[in-house]
């Protein structure tokens, strides 16, 4: 998972939390246990709570809601997923330390342009309950850091294959062409019988179906899709096409913006892409921008809070704008091992960085200072001293060649243990009961 990824969900989740919450007030059926997940239970309320949030979310991606009853299965079996990840990384030692999620928070925090106080006075307003919301944080960051260990990490990319993809880089037209997928995956068994491999064609057929009959793609996955992000219309986030599953890359280099995919079929189960969006432009393998900059970064731990980190970089700006020296400063200051050099980074390819940190820098005039900025580190206070674009070395070829064969394996592989972890539970299914 990209390292931003969680926080983008949970804003995302953010406007639809107050309304899952405050409907605990107006929820008058009885509460009763509607699924059993090994040997844990989830209730009536619970799948009705994350019902609002789906419904709200959606909505606010324009996307024409499902039948209720669909929608409700589909949330139903990924709640089911949710659980059985928990489950597994409780089992497994996965555990999530406080001050992580105070990072965490603190960077959704700073995103509504907050400070963590504010941030939580403002969801208590709207009826948020705050420990609930940080163990919703704690659940999200749970999933991104079980799938880390027990997917991404075990990832393994030989010398042949990275020799393989640069034979091959510029061979293949578009393949630096940045894309928008949309996708359905209807999950089939690892160990299917002929009744469930039917079962599931049909369903993916059923999809196709309505696609074709005219209904939105987001809907359709929202109503057909099992992948984690069906419930939110199924949209990936945009890569270049290098990057993208090998199936899924070879159906979009044959489609226009708007238009979707036969069904495709994998290990997994049958897929559905559509094409949103394709440009040009992406990052080319022989000319790579590099940034030299330094920064000053203020550490938020037990002994600084993030409220006391960002004052304390509001002072420092305030004396770089009236002419303090920068590597003075960071060296006095930071908490870096860059402040032995004056907080000098050298020099920075496009991802050395995490995301908060590159976009304020690439924002830069060549010596301007930054406004504090903040990352998973804590507070940084940034200066651009040069810019270059250079060719990549070999070195770095094979590095970005690596990278980009992980992530196009990534997804699949994730999905392949999402299956597995599906086939092992127990689940008993009582929504139906009255």
């Amino acid at each position: 998972m990209k390292r931003h990824a969680i926080i983008y969900l949970l804003l995302l989740l953010l406007p639809t939390f107050a309304a899952a919450q405050s409907s605990r007030a107006r929820t008058v059926d009885a509460d009763r246990i509607v699924a059993v997940v090994n040997s844990e239970a989830i209730t009536l309320f619970e799948l009705r709570s994350r019902m609002v949030l789906v419904e709200r979310q959606l909505r606010s991606q324009n996307v024409q809601l499902p039948p209720r009853e669909v929608l409700e299965k589909q949330l139903l079996e990924r709640m089911i997923i949710d659980r059985a990840q928990m489950q597994f990384a409780k089992e497994n030692g996965v555990q999530i330390s406080d001050s992580e999620v105070d990072v965490a928070l603190g960077r959704i925090a700073d995103s509504n342009r907050m400070s963590v106080a504010d941030f939580r006075k403002a969801l208590e307003r709207d009826g948020i309950v705050w420990p609930k919301f940080r163990e919703e944080v704690r659940q999200e960051i749970t999933l991104a850091r079980l799938r880390d260990r027990e997917v991404d990490n075990r990832l393994t990319i030989s010398e042949d294959e990275i020799d393989g993809y640069l034979e091959n880089a510029g061979k293949s037209g578009g393949n630096g062409d940045v894309v928008q997928v949309a996708h359905i995956i209807v999950r089939v068994p690892e160990q299917a019988n002929a009744q469930q491999l039917e079962r599931s064609r049909s369903r993916a057929q059923q999809a196709a179906g309505q696609l074709q009959a005219g209904e939105e793609f987001g809907r359709v996955a929202a109503a057909f899709s099992d992948a984690p992000d069906g419930l939110a219309g199924g949209v990936m986030e945009a890569r270049s096409l290098d990057r993208l599953p090998g199936l899924y890359a070879e159906a979009v280099r044959k489609l226009n913006p708007g238009e979707t995919s036969a069904i495709l079929r994998s290990p997994a189960g049958f897929h559905i892409v559509k094409l949103l969006d394709r440009r040009g432009g992406a990052i080319q393998m022989q000319a790579l921008k590099q940034t030299r900059a330094r920064h000053i970064l203020l550490k938020v731990n037990e002994i600084l809070s993030d409220s006391e980190a960002r004052q304390r970089a509001l002072v420092l700006k305030e004396r770089l704008d009236n002419g303090a020296d920068f590597a003075e400063l960071a060296k006095l200051h930071s908490t870096d091992l860059s402040a032995a050099k004056g907080g000098d980074l050298g020099w920075l390819y496009q991802g050395d960085t995490v995301p908060e940190f590159e976009r304020a820098m690439d924002a830069l005039k060549i010596g301007a200072f930054s406004e504090p900025v903040r990352s998973p580190f804590g507070w940084h206070l940034i200066q651009v001293l040069e810019r270059r674009t250079e060719d990549a070395s070999k070195e770095r070829q094979r590095q970005m060649a690596r990278q980009a064969l992980r992530e196009r394996r990534s997804d699949e592989a994730y999905q392949d243990w999402l299956r597995q972890l599906r086939d092992r539970i127990y689940v008993e299914y009582r929504l139906e009961e009255k």
